[in-house]
């Protein structure tokens, strides 16, 4: 575990740092106070010495002097008793030594005993000679003594002298004495001052404990406590309680601050949560907060029990696109508040209190629900919301019929996995979509195997053009009046080679759903343009054969379709008249005027527009007269009863009537039988294709059947 180096310790570190630096201070003052008591006791006992010195010589001299005066007359008339009078006299005073009279010639007369036991000896000692030499008052130091002397004077004539000896050593004791008192003056004022630094010490010891104290409660635990409250904070949990205070410093304007912070990020997190948890449009819970409830239910599912169970209902609103693509967005925006209406209704009514509505995104809708055997609860369900949504839906004055795809799962039976459940419903939607919409439809292995065949299929289309695998047929197309050929209509055959031939139904759609068709397009555009511009080299009298090219809504909505067609004309060198453009009914339906504009456009090249499987996404023939097209050609499920049902039949004459009104040429497809041929150029079609005329062939073969020589 790392060890925090915090605020406390900081402060604790700069405060031993401050008391260091104090005691050293102090033992610096404290030493300079010792040394400088040293130098004022060795000042004082120079000065002592120095007093001492002059003291005893003034007293030796003194003494000296005057005795010498007092014996002036006693030794000139040679009186041994007066003399030794005075001299035991001076030796009777403290702290002299001895005493000592003497003749001009240097021998003793008087040593200051009562025996006078030196009487008549030279004195020899090592101060006499410097002694007998002064002819003045004279002293001199040894260690133990000062010797002082003086001449005795008669008049201007000297008769001797006398030396008298001062004890050092009283004088010494009495300087110690006094240098003593001195130590033991200054040791008192030392251990005074050694006491108020001891106490000083313990008093910046205490103020830096008192210090810490303080720090530790009124700075250190208020910010620790907002350092764990903002932990809280950043865990998520905003309405953890925070520090208050009513103090009017930096700390209570920080902690007071903090707490607005803590309420903002509350309020901002609540929003933020609302935003990414809600969809904007319809209010309802979003894709995240739907798995995140979901997860959840699993969850307690599994620890609920094997007989809870949980049902995905997928709704997808089929055809919504064609309403933002034709009434626009702020229509479509309305159309899917209505259907979360009607959806949270039927869910209100069959779903149960703990169902869950949710909108993934566009015009998809997620319904989920908990119980015990929800089969036929979701199925009650599902077919309420296909009710519910093939209702009419009313939006800026005009009635839309849309219905809905709904794919059903169950947990635990098809997933026991979250995401795996979600793609299980999708996969169910969808083949509620190619069941032919506005049904419900419960999930299955199966599904997922074709999901999973989808994928395979997109995956291997992708490269499927480079590596040779796709080409072009074409079925030839008739003039009923003469049943002279007169064009083709291209088509795209898959050779897989694992899987075989590759029905168009099943690979078209999924380039389509890919996006692929976008890469295809162009290329079989181009290639097809190609083999008709040979073609027309050995048509011969059959005259020129046109070429009709399928494209597909997803290339509608790129907007550069027409500069692609010209592109590939000008490449190829095929006359624009030659080649026909054909387009899905529902295709046109989605946003006419974005398509009438683009029509405009590739008719103005000269190309022919036809639109194919005519009949099964109008409402109504009058759209003919709002989309500029040149040919229709008449679904293939109307032609294929047209002999035993009498309703195609009027059906399909009513549509050759109405476009040959609008100068709009007929093509029938999928004819198979001979009498359909019949009533069909009875009726006044203008073209027919189908087995029964000819199969779709290759680009060689089709050359043959321009040629019948090389067949």
């Amino acid at each position: 575990m790392r060890l925090r180096y915090g605020l406390q310790a900081r402060f604790l570190t700069g405060m031993t740092a401050v008391l260091v630096l104090t005691l050293l201070l102090l033992g610096l003052l404290w030493q300079r106070q010792t040394a400088m008591q040293r130098e004022v006791e060795s000042i004082s006992r120079e000065v002592l010495d120095a007093m001492v010195r002059q003291s005893v010589e003034r007293r030796g001299t003194a003494t000296a002097n005057q005795l010498a005066r007092t014996l002036a007359n006693p030794l000139y008339y040679f009186d041994l008793d007066a003399i030794g009078d005075q001299t035991r006299s001076a030796m009777r005073q403290p702290g002299i030594a001895y005493v000592l009279v003497y003749d001009a010639d240097g021998n003793i007369i008087h040593d200051g005993t009562e025996d006078i036991g030196r009487f008549g000896q030279i004195m020899a000692d090592p101060l006499a000679s410097r002694v007998m030499a002064a002819r003045e008052p004279a002293v001199v130091w040894t260690d133990r003594v000062m010797d002082a002397s003086a001449p005795i004077m008669i008049g201007s004539q000297r008769i001797g002298g006398v030396r008298l000896g001062l004890d050092l050593a009283s004088a010494r004791r009495t300087q110690e004495d006094a240098l003593l008192g001195l130590r033991t003056r200054l040791d008192a004022m030392a251990r005074r001052q050694l006491g108020w630094i001891v106490v000083l010490g313990l008093v910046l010891f205490a103020a830096a404990a008192a210090a810490l104290l303080l720090v530790q409660r009124f700075v250190v635990r208020p910010i620790r406590e907002l350092a764990s409250a903002a932990g809280e904070i950043e865990a998520g949990r905003y309405d953890t309680d925070t520090p208050a205070s009513v103090r009017h410093d930096e700390i209570g304007e920080l902690v007071r601050g903090f707490r607005r912070m803590r309420d903002s990020i509350a309020r901002h997190d609540r929003e933020i949560r609302h935003i990414a948890y809600t969809d904007a449009l319809t209010g309802l819970p979003n894709r995240t907060a739907f798995r995140d409830v979901l997860e959840a239910r699993m969850e307690e599912a599994r620890k609920g029990g094997a007989d809870l169970q949980i049902a995905l209902l997928f709704a997808d609103v089929d055809d919504f696109k064609r309403v933002n693509d034709t009434l626009g967005h702020d229509a479509g925006d309305e159309v899917l508040l209505q259907c979360a209406n009607r959806i949270r209704n039927a869910v209100d009514r069959h779903g149960g209190d703990r169902a869950m509505l949710a909108r993934f995104g566009g015009d998809e809708f997620v319904v989920m629900l908990e119980g015990v055997e929800l089969r036929q609860t979701a199925a009650q369900l599902g077919a309420a919301l296909v009710r519910a949504l093939a209702e009419p839906i009313a939006v800026e004055g005009r009635q839309l019929f849309l219905g809905t795809s709904v794919g059903i799962t169950l947990y635990p039976d098809d997933a026991r996995d979250a995401a795996v459940l979600m793609k299980n419903g999708d996969i169910a939607m969808y083949q509620a979509k190619i069941a032919g919409k506005n049904c419900h439809r419960f999930y299955n292995a199966t599904m997922n195997q074709a999901m999973e065949r989808r994928v395979y299929l997109e995956h291997d289309l992708r490269g499927a053009w480079n590596r040779g695998e796709l080409s072009l047929a074409y079925q030839p197309i008739y003039r009923l009046s003469d049943g002279a050929l007169v064009g083709a209509e291209t088509l795209l055959r898959w050779l897989h080679p694992e899987l075989g031939l590759v029905a168009p139904a099943a690979f078209i759609d999924v380039a389509e759903q890919s996006g692929v068709i976008e890469t295809l397009g162009p290329l079989v555009l181009d290639a097809a343009c190609r083999d008709a511009a040979r073609w027309q080299a050995v048509a011969g009298e059959a005259g020129p054969l046109f070429l009709s090219v399928n494209v597909s809504p997803r290339q509608l909505r790129t907007g550069d379709l027409a500069s692609l067609i010209g592109q590939s004309l000008a490449d190829t060198g095929l006359a624009p008249a030659l080649l026909h453009i054909e387009l899905t009914e529902t295709a046109v339906l989605g946003d006419e005027a974005h398509v009438s504009r683009l029509l405009e456009r590739i008719r103005e090249l000269g190309v022919k527009v036809w639109l194919d499987d005519f009949g099964t996404g109008f409402s109504g023939l009058s759209h003919l007269r709002r989309v500029p097209v040149d040919g229709v050609k008449i679904d293939r499920s109307f032609i294929a009863d047209i002999l035993h049902d009498t309703d195609d039949l009027a059906l399909t004459g009513a549509i050759i009537s109405m476009a040959h009104s609008l100068g709009i040429v007929v093509v029938a497809e999928g004819v198979e039988k001979e009498g359909q041929y019949a009533v069909l150029r009875e009726r006044g079609c203008d073209l027919a294709q189908g087995f029964w005329l000819g199969p779709p062939v290759g680009a060689e073969q089709f050359l043959k059947l321009l040629d019948p020589a090389e067949a």
